[in-house]
């Protein structure tokens, strides 16, 4: 070989060696950074999979004390996995509870407050109601897009309540709206989005929408963020299942407890038991805005919300049952929880008297042993069950007494994966992984702020605070405090406010520290005539 040309095959051998090197570093990059697959399962990271109930209260299910609903599957992941007793939404309604999920902010903190759309004020308010967000700030760099940003695929199935699509926040796929009717048509926004025909249920299509996208990217990790329409209103239940829990209601025992009572609200006017037995038998809407009582539901009989849940209940069930044809369920992290507390308090009011189909449309199920509903700072408009599967981490059969809430979840799920958190953005979030992984946790006070009237009951607007056992409840109309000792009185049926006055101060001032620091937006009281008139 001439000197010249081996000289030139030397040369392109080196470059060919130099090439070979830079692939295999990169390949070796890849594969050691975990953010992207590499057609081996065991070499992704964990897929996650967020199982959010719209409205399912505290007790709804087996595993937390229900005998009337059936709930196989979520009983059986709690078999699995670490339930929570001590796990709360960061507000008592929708949207400012599932954006703390996705931002790791508290409602007060990104001014989303009340559920998007919200309610009109009414003349017996004294309050204008804090200004309203009309969506989620695009500033906020969510859960879903830091996923994304680790190789992620993200699809968002089901209630976003954002206001906007769900794409706009970091899921590549979306399908959401709000249902008119479980069964087909659900409502235009899914007319071109859900594929069904006559008689599909919609709990069940949306279903069928997330089993496919497992499906599609079963070699890539995935996060499936998977909001439940079901159990909100409409209350209807898929039809084979309300015929079950007919047939099973009618074999029951009728019992003595009342099936509804009558609320009081605790920032409105003081009323005597005579007063109240009154307004009981007088089941009158106007009347009973005016006096601030509303019914709130004490029995789990309503056979259309049995028959929602336990489809809800089959949801969770084939989707495990795809991961595990798929081979992914040891690496699949499964989160199961809910958005606020049961909907014992109807959203529109119907009176007791009404026939029990109409009860059955409205009032869903009862929040026993907690009191009040979605709607109420009480335990049962924000305690909700929560469970998490972590395969090869927690153990199983497990319950943790760490208190929890929505914020939590940003922080502690990219520690589960290992990836790196982003303090400035879940702010006010606080990671349970050492409760998960079976040691103490101990995340201090834990905070709510509603400048609203609630629908449910019509509350006045109101904060809370939970630290150690004592929860104190604030009331921004007429500046009522009450106080609970919830270890020793979970129903909060006995107010503390007046027996332990340091407690109460304490709390109170770290409830007015909290918000002035995180600038929280208050109600305003309505100009009086007289000042109208000026």
């Amino acid at each position: 070989m001439a000197p010249g040309n081996k000289r030139e095959a030397c040369h392109e051998e080196f470059t060919l060696m130099k090439q070979t090197n830079l692939i295999v570093t990169f390949i070796l990059l890849i594969f050691l950074s975990g953010d992207f697959a590499l057609g081996s399962k065991e070499n992704q990271r964990p897929n996650i999979v967020f199982f959010l109930v719209d409205d399912l209260g505290w007790s709804d299910v087996g595993c937390y004390g229900s005998t009337f609903h059936e709930t196989p599957n979520v009983d059986r992941l709690a078999k699995e996995g670490m339930r929570f007793d001590n796990a709360y939404s960061t507000c008592h309604v929708c949207s400012p509870s599932r954006a703390s999920i996705l931002t790791g902010k508290y409602p007060a903190r990104t001014d989303l407050t009340e559920w998007l759309g919200g309610r009109p004020e009414r003349d017996f308010e004294k309050l204008h109601s804090a200004k309203k967000l009309k969506a989620l700030p695009d500033e906020e760099i969510t859960l879903a897009e830091t996923l994304k940003s680790h190789g992620y695929a993200t699809a968002n199935y089901g209630k976003a309540h954002l206001s906007r699509d769900p794409r706009t926040y970091g899921f590549d796929e979306a399908i959401t709206g709000w249902v008119r009717s479980y069964y087909h048509p659900f409502s235009p926004q899914y007319s071109k989005t859900l594929p069904a025909k006559k008689g599909d249920y919609y709990t069940d299509k949306l279903t069928d929408a997330a089993l496919d996208f497992i499906e599609r990217n079963k070699d890539r990790p995935f996060f499936v963020h998977m909001e439940h329409f079901a159990v909100h209103d409409p209350i209807q239940g898929r039809k084979d299942l309300v015929e079950k829990y007919r047939k099973k209601l009618a074999s029951m025992p009728e019992g003595k407890a009342p099936g509804y009572i009558l609320e009081p609200n605790p920032d409105g006017p003081a009323l005597s038991k005579e007063e109240l037995k009154a307004l009981e038998k007088n089941d009158i809407l106007k009347l009973h805005q005016e006096k601030r009582v509303w019914w709130v539901k004490q029995k789990q009989d309503n056979v259309e919300f049995a028959g929602m849940l336990e489809a809800t209940d089959e949801s969770l069930g084939r989707i495990r049952a795809k991961l595990a044809e798929l081979g992914l369920s040891e690496n699949t992290i499964v989160i199961f929880t809910a958005d606020n507390g049961g909907m014992s308090a109807s959203n529109q009011y119907r009176g007791i008297n009404h026939p029990r189909k109409r009860l059955d449309s409205r009032f869903a199920s009862s929040n026993l042993p907690l009191r009040g509903a979605k709607g109420w700072n009480y335990e049962g408009g924000i305690r909700v069950p929560l469970i998490v599967h972590w395969p090869g981490k927690t153990e199983g059969n497990t319950i943790s007494h760490a208190m929890v809430t929505g914020t939590d979840f940003y922080p502690t799920l990219l520690e589960m994966l290992e990836l790196p958190t982003l303090p400035k953005q879940h702010v006010d979030g606080m990671s349970f992984l050492p409760a998960l992984k079976g040691g103490d946790h101990d995340r201090g006070a834990i905070y709510w702020h509603f400048p609203h009237y609630s629908n449910h009951g019509y509350q006045s607007p109101g904060g809370a605070i939970r630290l150690g056992n004592y929860k104190l409840l604030e009331y921004y109309e007429n500046g009522g405090v009450q106080l609970f000792d919830l270890e020793n009185d979970l129903g909060e049926q006995n107010d503390l406010s007046k027996v332990k006055p340091a407690i109460t101060a304490k709390l109170l001032k770290m409830l007015h520290d909290w918000r002035r620091q995180l600038d929280a937006k208050m109600p305003q009281p309505k100009a009086t005539a007289s000042a109208r008139s000026k």
